[in-house]
């Protein structure tokens, strides 16, 4: 308005003042035109407002979606990061998943064997040689030395059952389980006829690599066939 009252009064001041009353000059057409003028700038003013309004909300809307983009961009790195936690984690399971197959693999191991048939007696100590397997899971048994080798640090369990004929000279069946050359158990029995057997059996924790046989005491003898009478047998009960 001060604007318009502003317009008026310099085209008030610019007319001469004898053109005033002159009578080329239309007071009430100029009034008209500086009317229009003033309803134009008014137009021009409502715009200007509805424009810097829409501004406002369109910097608003923008602002809104700025933070709205902030955020999903903070979500999609937390997502991110967790989609990398569990890759890791599955990465992690499956090695340890492979690990306990493996180990349940390789801690399977068993065997049990016979003589197939009878052997003795010796001037001295002997191996015995157990021929047939029934079972060699792991294969550390070896049928051509009589040897079990453990295959891994863990607690074994063996048995060992001798059989063979009584006798009247005070002879009956010896035999002993021995680790690494050293004696653990022995089968022993006497009578002086018939058939007569013995059997033992104990737990060892054995190191990888440890051999275990059992070995025919001197004088002694022990009777096997296709029946299987004299048997020895092992197996891991857990790794350690």
């Amino acid at each position: 308005m001060l604007i318009l009252i502003a317009i008026i009064m310099l085209n008030v001041w610019a007319i001469p003042a004898d053109d005033l009353f002159s009578p080329n000059i239309n007071i009430l057409e100029e009034l008209g035109k500086i009317k229009i003028m003033e309803t134009r700038m008014e137009s021009m003013e409502k715009q200007m407002e509805q424009l810097r309004t829409e501004n406002r909300a369109q910097a608003k809307k923008l602002e809104e979606t700025k933070i709205k983009m902030d955020e999903l961009i903070k979500e999609n790195e937390a997502q991110a990061k967790e989609l990398e936690t569990m890759r890791g984690t599955t990465t992690d399971v499956k090695i340890k998943m492979d690990e306990l197959i493996k180990q349940n693999e390789v801690s399977k191991v068993a065997f049990s064997v016979s003589l197939s048939s009878s052997n003795g007696p010796h001037s001295r100590p002997r191996t015995l040689i157990y021929k047939h397997i029934f079972l060699n899971t792991g294969d550390a048994y070896n049928s051509n030395t009589g040897i079990f080798t453990a295959p891994m640090k863990g607690v074994y369990a063996f048995k060992v059952f001798s059989k063979t004929y009584g006798s009247q000279d005070d002879k009956g069946v010896s035999a002993g389980l021995f680790r690494n050359s050293q004696h653990v158990i022995s089968t022993y029995v006497h009578q002086k006829s018939g058939f007569i057997g013995s059997s033992n059996g104990v737990s060892l924790l054995l190191e990888k690599g440890d051999k275990i046989y059992v070995i025919l005491y001197r004088t002694f003898s022990i009777f096997d066939n296709e029946y299987h009478h004299s048997t020895f047998s092992g197996h891991l009960l857990f790794p350690m």
